[in-house]
């Protein structure tokens, strides 16, 4: 038996729809809270949502620890408003030791636009999520999509070398690096390197730029595809806005290719292929809990397979079969 919303949820999910498609901020914000906290009505929600979804272009920027990233995505929401774009920006950060929050530093960094309707600022604690983005950053983006912001721009909580969710969400990744950490080492992780769109060098004024960019054409030399497009590489100081123009105008060169040669769609179609998988997965793990297996219970199995009385393996399919029937009620 398939699932439906509940037409009250339906009703109470699209009449706070109408007041985000209408520009009510304080709707946005209190969506986007159903949505973090799993509440309820999330599902009718993200339901009501997804049919206005689709036309914004998703922008991440990501990179080590102390590379400029929020200086980048104040400077760039700065550019994107100067062009009459409305801008939403996730801002991934470390989640609170002592609330669980997210630790605003993100959003204290970006209250010059405070006053301005047209662009959408939300921090987002990790809450333990590995990848260098909170569990419900998709959503989060839907929902400002949603809203009518035509960019969004996803900044990742400080990354390592193989956290990179991100290219699995935006349609363009901004690989950030900056001259005087470990320049030749940077260039050796692969697993950020190789997901950049565009590189941009920030803190450009540095000494060591040079050198940064030298390893970033080499490594490009080494690893190129005849069938690959080459990532721009683009210097900034994002204290000063300097080289923000010449990013804006990548991202947007950038953009262009993707959609012409369809791998916009593409990229797009595999995202949501990952998604659909997780989305999967929560909902076969919310119908066993719902039909029978128990916090308990599922303690239980956790003891006895620790202590070799039961196999994993084979208890698996058993409990997903158990669900089978219940589904067809």
């Amino acid at each position: 038996m398939t699932t439906s919303i509940p037409l009250q949820a339906a009703a109470q999910a699209n009449a706070l729809l109408q007041r985000i498609r209408s520009g009510d901020t304080r709707a946005l914000a209190r969506a986007i809270s159903v949505v973090e906290d799993a509440a309820p009505e999330a599902t009718s929600l993200l339901a009501a949502c997804y049919p206005y979804t689709g036309s914004a272009l998703r922008i991440g920027l990501t990179g080590a620890p102390g590379a400029g990233k929020s200086t980048l995505v104040d400077q760039l929401a700065r550019h994107l408003r100067a062009a009459e774009q409305t801008v939403g920006v996730v801002a991934v950060d470390p989640t609170s030791p002592y609330t669980g929050g997210a630790i605003l530093g993100d959003r204290i960094r970006m209250n010059g636009h405070y006053a301005d309707a047209g662009i959408f600022i939300r921090s987002m604690a990790t809450r333990g999520f590995l990848g260098g983005l909170a569990k419900t950053t998709a959503e989060v983006c839907m929902v400002m999509e949603a809203s009518g912001r035509q960019q969004i721009l996803i900044e990742t909580v400080g990354v390592g070398q193989d956290e990179v969710d991100i290219v699995r969400l935006a349609d363009i990744t901004v690989v950030i690096l900056v001259p005087g950490m470990g320049d030749d080492v940077q260039s050796l992780k692969a697993g950020l390197m190789e997901i950049a769109d565009i590189f941009v060098i920030n803190k450009s004024d540095r000494e060591g730029a040079d050198r940064v960019e030298r390893e970033i054409r080499a490594m490009q030399s080494l690893a190129a595809h005849a069938d690959a497009p080459v990532p721009a590489v683009v210097r900034t100081v994002g204290t000063t806005g300097q080289g923000i123009p010449a990013l804006q105008q990548e991202i947007a060169q950038c953009a262009e290719a993707l959609r012409s040669s369809g791998r916009l769609q593409q990229k797009r179609q595999a995202a949501w292929r990952s998604r659909l998988v997780e989305m999967l997965r929560q909902e076969m793990l919310r119908q066993l809990l719902a039909h029978g297996l128990s916090e308990s219970e599922l303690q239980a199995h956790a003891a006895a397979i620790a202590a070799h009385q039961e196999n994993p393996y084979t208890l698996v399919p058993q409990l997903l079969a158990s669900l089978l029937p219940a589904r067809g009620q």
